[in-house]
């Protein structure tokens, strides 16, 4: 079983953003990347999806556990929110167009397959707690952010 933890930052929002990734209980792998102007939701997508496209989730990699402090993205999931989305051709409930698309669908097309096959969970992180890891993704994302 594999344990990663995933967040992003931004200094501003929009702004400067980084996003990172480890997997416990040590840190290792982990990657992280920045980005000039962004917004933390983007960073907290961008996070999640460069931690599942790295692990190799729904494809080789056993079981994953994705854990993070956005609760934009779990519960995109945890309330399929994306079942809308993609009947109402990718308008929200609002009918403007959902933001991030762009990072929405790549995530999406490796999430619900892995879930649904049961190779993926995801469990949410009260962010800033004290918790080590989610303590760590959090330094590495700042780290990131462009300055």
């Amino acid at each position: 079983m594999i344990t990663v933890y995933t967040d992003g930052a931004c200094s501003g929002n929009p702004g400067p953003g980084g996003w990172a990734w480890a997997v416990a209980p040590d840190g290792e792998p982990y990657a992280s990347g920045g980005e000039p102007h962004t917004t933390n939701q983007r960073m907290e997508l961008t996070a999640a999806l460069e931690a599942v496209r790295s692990l190799g989730v729904g494809s080789e990699a056993g079981p994953v556990t994705l854990v993070s402090d956005s609760t934009y993205v779990l519960n995109c999931f945890r309330n399929r929110w994306y079942v809308g989305w993609q009947r109402n051709g990718w308008r929200n409930s609002q009918r403007k167009p959902v933001a991030n698309r762009d990072l929405w669908e790549p995530l999406i097309e490796l999430v619900v397959p892995a879930v649904d096959a049961g190779t993926l969970t995801l469990q949410w992180v009260k962010g800033h707690s004290g918790d080590p890891m989610n303590d760590l993704v959090d330094r590495l994302a700042v780290q990131a952010v462009p300055r």
